[in-house]
């Protein structure tokens, strides 16, 4: 245990680190520092992002071209360390570039937060306090509210809602928001307690409450990362004989992966993880949360009480459909979206999208690389693009050279990778 760990300097901190977590304090330390920018202004920037930072850790920042996303072309900035998943990518939108593009709208932008709390007084009598207190609660809210209501947003309503069937006497104030440009996490969260404290206020002052029902508990006041009214749909159509040889099988066995993903978790978790990567590369290189993204949208593939596929996929009257609607809170205004340099590059890569805007490019990008993996897995097998992308990971992790590189990259064009196989050409090689 150490205490006062915080309160070090940086170089305090790793050395600190250095000598008592490492066999080479040396080493760690020069590993630590190798990392770090050397531009100061902007070392200092990633520094005070976090908490005891100490480094940087490097993601590949890398593009995928060619999306073609209602009629207009863009180029999508992936944060990602996963091999393949840009080449994914790039194909699922080089394919669909010549079959019409891809389609996507969103079909609403609502979030919300609760104030959860404790009342003991029975639900009537706390329904009658909340009606007569309502514009209380939005009144005292509107020193908070005042700018995003200038951008379109604000409070859309509050409403009570009783849950002492589940937890004995509790209760929410069930608060809708709409935070236009914003993800608008700091912004709910600061209106919820405000409310929280003006609820608490409002019942000490209530002639109708009892000296015991003037004491409600406010539990904690939060936003909900669920967010099923916040929604983008992406889709992609064209007819059956234009997706190369073979159209019509193909599209059955596509069809039946997916249905199979619908209906059988195992299968469903692996499905909806693809659909991620391409979601979450998406949210990192333009300042996103992705672990809120990622909690939204898993919830929302268990909403029927079966966690099932996001994407759906069918063939009518000759047509190939395959689609994917997922919750989505982003922002392209706040967090790091005007501090982190490379999240600039990459909205104005993106042509500055608008947050609804930036909703349909993600939804795309999830249904981009669900093709994908399902083209590769009803035809030639996962491993077989993967393994090719893992290769010069592989190699690099054998300490092989340029020339070695290369000659390996040729050999493994008409042969099967796996680590030990790559080992072995390797030695082969350097022996002869």
């Amino acid at each position: 245990m150490i205490a006062g760990f915080s309160k070090k300097t940086k170089q305090g901190k790793i050395n600190w680190l250095a000598s008592e977590c490492f066999a080479n304090p040396t080493q760690a330390k020069q590993i630590l520092e190798s990392y770090w920018n050397s531009d100061e202004k902007l070392q200092q920037l990633h520094d005070e992002f976090i908490e005891n930072a100490v480094s940087n850790f490097y993601l590949p920042l890398a593009v995928a071209p060619n999306f073609l996303i209602n009629d207009k072309t863009y180029i999508l900035p992936m944060v990602t360390e996963e091999s393949s998943v840009v080449a994914a990518s790039a194909n699922a939108a080089k394919f669909w570039s010549t079959r019409g593009g891809f389609h996507a709208e969103v079909i609403g932008t609502e979030k919300s937060g609760q104030v959860h709390f404790l009342f003991h007084g029975g639900h009537q009598l706390l329904h009658d306090f909340f009606t007569s207190i309502k514009s209380t609660l939005l009144k005292e809210t509107e020193s908070i509210t005042e700018n995003m209501r200038k951008r379109g947003g604000g409070i859309i309503d509050i409403e009570l809602i009783n849950c002492s069937e589940s937890i004995d006497n509790y209760y929410q104030l069930h608060v809708r928001f709409e935070t236009a440009d914003a993800m608008g996490a700091n912004f709910i969260n600061s209106c919820l307690e405000q409310l929280s404290t003006t609820l608490k206020q409002e019942a000490l002052n209530y002639d109708g409450f009892s000296d015991e029902d003037k004491a409600i508990e406010v539990v904690m006041s939060i936003l909900s990362n669920y967010v099923p009214e916040s929604r983008a749909r992406a889709w992609v159509t064209c007819p059956v004989d234009e997706l190369g040889e073979n159209g019509a099988e193909f599209a059955q066995r596509f069809v039946q992966a997916v249905n199979i993903a619908h209906h059988h978790p195992y299968r469903a978790v692996t499905h909806n993880k693809g659909i991620m990567n391409g979601i979450d590369a998406l949210a990192i290189a333009t300042g996103n949360d992705f672990r809120a993204i990622e909690a939204g949208i898993h919830a929302y593939a268990a909403r029927d009480g079966q966690y099932r596929g996001l994407s759906k996929a069918w063939v009518k009257d000759g047509v190939f459909c395959f689609e994917l609607e997922v919750p989505l809170a982003v922002g392209t205004v706040g967090g790091l979206t005007k501090l982190h340099p490379l999240v600039k590059w990459s909205n104005e890569l993106l042509q500055h999208p608008r947050a609804r805007v930036l909703m349909k490019i993600m939804a795309v990008g999830g249904l981009a690389q669900n093709f994908a993996a399902i083209r590769s897995l009803v035809t030639t097998g996962i491993q077989k693009g993967h393994m090719k992308m893992h290769l010069l990971n592989i190699l690099n992790q054998l300490g092989a050279t340029s020339k070695e590189k290369t000659a390996m990259i040729t050999h493994f064009k008409t042969n099967a990778i796996s680590f030990n196989s790559v080992e072995q050409a390797l030695m082969t090689w350097r022996k002869n």
